[in-house]
């Protein structure tokens, strides 16, 4: 029987001391990330996939949060966060964080697996490193390929200093007048619209074991500077590279149109953002540096100096090698055993689903035939009348649109609230947003102030004399490509409550409704934080009445002050918590007389994990959620989101497996300390590695070969 631990009930917390600053904890986050680039255990070009990764979650983290908390410094706000730090202190943290952390990931591509590249037979090569006859190759493919792409600027009073793109690579050129003797700076984009690496033709390059040599496509630039500044001497040229700030707010009141006011602050974040990162080589002197400060208005605390290497997120170019051995087994989603005779086609996949609620867990079980194959059977069945799903993020050749596009073409009523607001994705949902207009789909772009996170769908069919409708709730986009590399959770039911819910959703969404109470789905911003919240205070009820409580839950990251607080209200109570967060977590486990009952693990391995799941014990009367919700503000009170009971016991126990799985990983799993420090967890003295990607693969592959959906654990 669990026991109230014996803490005096007047401890504040709120004090700082037992919060995580958010973006800190979200770098700890990203070094685990680098550190599968580190590990030697994971699959050589795997490593590089890391590294890249590592370089592409920065980008967008200065793009977002460092731009934001220079405006903020700027503005001279100083509000402290839950954690007790200010804007400009939690900036010299990052900065403090990161240089050494940028330089140890450049030296480690530079070190160590640049040069395993070549013992695999790829030579990424410095220009200096190649003989004539290849110099003299990329001098022809220069003059045909590249040079005629290239705008040098020069700055001179004549010349103002050139608006550079965001996440451009530049180079900057000493360029002397031999006659003048006066020295001038010129700058060359190196062109994102060209590859990054280039390679020789298989007869210049050494060796049968060669699988590929090239050199990058700036070396080659800055190796033919003097067809650009013919007759000039070119004294040096180094690489920079600016991030600028991409988080531009519209003010959806204000705007008549939508769609329009999108594209215009889309057209601002290319050029108009003020530069928040300035990355220079090292070798880059004092002047030049100096000149680009004034001209950038960055400060000296904003630059960072690597070697090597610049922009390293173009290391997936690797990982089209033919190298399958270094890579990571391949994967191929397996149909859910309920769906099997949709997929014959034996069955409709509405018979299916009258059956009993469906649970799919991708990329473990495919995306293709099940949630696709949901909506490509509405849109073409003729008995389906309504189609109506959330769009928040899908790809450039979405089936998913195509069959919405379908669906309108075939007389069905359809409705797609497209999101234009998800960042970085905005132009991609403009593009579908419009596509689908003019094929007749009813497009809407949700509430005015907030996102549209929830991924939902709702198909109403004509069966008899009755309307029944079939529903779609996950917590992942409709998005075919990143299912391939999320782990994501979702549920195909008739439940009469669910559509019911859905259907007042969505009224919500497109209309005037003010629905604030649903049957089964947590929504936010209206009902999931109270829900949460009660559910958080009923397992303390439990155990002061002497029985358990027990919560776990498992989500991409837990910010929001008062949700912590309510858990560190639990674990005072003796309620046994577990959390598995992913990326960012504020709370602060193993406190004495605080968090003493929580316990905090992140999972970082070969599939992102995204799937939200809330798990309360209940004494004895277990309920689950699951959905697309995260416990932060944003979530919790600016965007729409849906958590749904789970309620088949089949799926209840396919979940509480799941979740086993993971809290058991010794392989991929980090264990936080109340000091902020997290350690990975190694296999045991019996050498035993559990492994929660690859245990998910064989518990398919089991449940495939014996085509039934008990519990596999």
């Amino acid at each position: 029987m669990a026991q109230a631990a014996d803490v005096a009930p007047t401890v504040d917390f709120s004090d700082p001391q037992y919060f995580f600053n958010r973006e800190l904890s979200w770098l700890e986050f990203n070094d685990r990330v680098l550190h599968e680039a580190n590990d030697s255990r994971t699959p050589f070009l795997e490593r590089l996939k890391f590294t890249a990764i590592y370089s592409s979650n920065l980008d967008e983290f200065f793009m977002v949060r460092v731009s934001g908390l220079m405006d903020q410094v700027s503005a001279g706000i100083r509000t402290k966060t839950a954690d007790g730090l200010r804007p400009a202190e939690t900036l010299a943290a990052i900065r403090s964080h990161l240089k050494p952390k940028l330089q140890a990931q450049h030296n480690l591509f530079q070190t160590e697996l640049r040069p395993q590249l070549q013992e695999h037979g790829v030579y990424l090569l410095d220009y200096a490193e190649l003989h004539a006859k290849q110099q003299k190759y990329l001098e022809d493919y220069f003059e045909k390929q590249i040079f005629p792409v290239l705008t040098p600027l020069s700055v001179d009073p004549a010349h103002p200093f050139p608006r550079l793109s965001n996440l451009s690579l530049n180079l900057a050129a000493s360029v002397t007048n031999p006659d003048t003797k006066v020295q001038k700076f010129a700058r060359i984009k190196v062109p994102n619209n060209l590859p990054r690496f280039i390679g020789l033709p298989a007869e210049l390059t050494t060796g049968e074991e060669t699988i590929w040599m090239g050199t990058t496509l700036e070396e080659v630039i800055a190796n033919h500077l003097d067809f650009l500044f013919p007759g000039m001497e070119v004294s040096g040229h180094y690489l920079f590279r600016i991030t600028r700030d991409a988080d531009f707010p519209v003010r959806e009141d204000d705007a008549d149109d939508l769609l329009v006011a999108m594209e215009e602050e889309i057209s601002k974040r290319r050029l108009e953002g003020f530069v928040c990162r300035l990355e220079i080589e090292q070798s880059m002197p004092p002047e030049l540096r100096e000149g680009l400060m004034q001209e950038l208005k960055v400060a000296e605390e904003d630059i960072y100096e690597l070697s090597g290497v610049l922009n390293l997120k173009d290391l997936f170019f690797f990982l089209s090698m033919p190298l399958p051995e270094l890579k990571d087994q391949p994967w191929n989603a397996l149909v859910n055993p309920r769906l099997k005779g949709v997929d014959h086609g034996e069955e409709s996949v509405f018979g299916a689903i009258r059956k009993g609620d469906i649970l799919l867990h991708h990329p473990y079980e495919s995306f293709a035939s099940s949630v696709q194959t949901f909506i490509a059977h509405a849109a073409r069945d003729p008995r389906v009348l309504t189609i109506k799903i959330t769009l928040y993020r899908t790809s450039g050749d979405s089936p998913i649109v195509q069959s919405l596009i379908a669906a309108a073409e075939n007389g069905k009523q359809v409705v797609a609230l497209v999101e234009i607001k998800a960042r970085f994705d905005e132009q991609n949902n403009i593009i579908w947003a419009r596509k689908l207009e003019d094929a007749g789909v009813h497009v809407v772009y949700g509430v005015v102030g907030l996102k549209t996170h929830t991924k939902t769908t709702l198909v109403v069919r004509q069966e008899g004399d009755r309307l029944r409708r079939y529903v779609h709730i996950g917590t992942g986009n409709y998005n075919p490509k990143t299912s391939k590399l999320y782990t994501d959770l979702g549920i195909l039911s008739c439940r009469d409550e669910l559509g019911a819910d859905l259907t007042d959703l969505f009224n919500f969404l497109t209309g005037y409704s003010r629905q604030a109470n649903y049957r089964k789905l947590l929504v936010a911003p209206l009902t999931l934080r109270k829900r949460m919240l009660q559910l958080i205070d009923r397992e303390i009820e439990h155990v002061e009445q002497g029985q358990q409580g027990r919560i776990i839950a498992k989500m991409n990251s837990l910010v929001d002050a008062e949700m912590i607080q309510a858990l560190y209200r639990a674990s005072q109570a003796g309620v046994q918590i577990d959390l598995i967060i992913r990326g960012i977590c504020c709370l602060r486990p193993g406190v004495p007389g605080v968090s003493d009952n929580i316990r905090v693990l992140s999972i970082i391995g070969r599939f992102l994990e995204h799937a939200r799941i809330f798990y309360f014990t209940n004494d004895g009367a277990e309920e689950i959620y699951m959905g697309s919700a995260d416990w932060m503000p944003r979530n919790l009170d600016r965007r729409v989101e849906a958590i749904t009971p789970v309620e088949e016991p089949t799926a209840v126990q396919e979940l509480k497996d799941i979740i086993d799985i993971m809290l058991t990983d010794n392989r991929h799993a980090w264990e936080l300390d109340a000091d902020g420090v997290f350690t990975q967890r190694t296999p045991g003295a019996d050498g035993d590695s559990r492994s929660t990607h690859d245990l998910l693969m064989a518990r398919a592959v089991k449940r495939d070969q014996s085509g039934t959906i008990d519990s596999l654990s």
